[in-house]
């Protein structure tokens, strides 16, 4: 998958969908584009080195999706209990769409929870 359909795919799995560029201020990271849904980020690469894709997991299926999947690795800069690294280079499109919408709904789930009701 290219870097534009790769866009275009996340931007498409919700009008809640929200893209920013947020590490302009670090120079290693200028060309960073981050998906966020809740004001959180779900999925996030590098525009100028298109090769890896940051995305959000179920702590309990990452390690079985590294043992299955060559293309799964360790995630750009956060922690790997939570989070995979998707070789884009290797994985085929069908599975880098389906851990990109896994991604989109673990936390749009997380933050998307009503407010509890507060006491007057």
């Amino acid at each position: 998958m290219n870097i534009e359909d790769y866009r275009n795919y996340c931007l498409s799995l919700g009008d809640d969908v929200e893209e920013r560029m947020p590490f302009g201020a670090f120079k290693a990271a200028e060309g960073v584009l981050a998906f966020y849904v809740c004001g959180h980020m779900f999925s996030f690469f590098d525009c100028n080195d298109f090769r890896v894709v940051t995305l959000k997991c179920q702590p309990d299926r990452i390690d079985e999706l590294k043992a299955y999947h060559d293309c799964i690795g360790k995630p750009f800069n956060l922690p790997s209990k939570y989070w995979i690294g998707v070789d884009v280079m290797s994985a085929p499109d069908e599975l880098l769409r389906e851990l990109t919408l896994d991604s989109y709904k673990i936390v749009k789930e997380k933050y998307n929870r009503p407010k509890p009701k507060t006491r007057k």
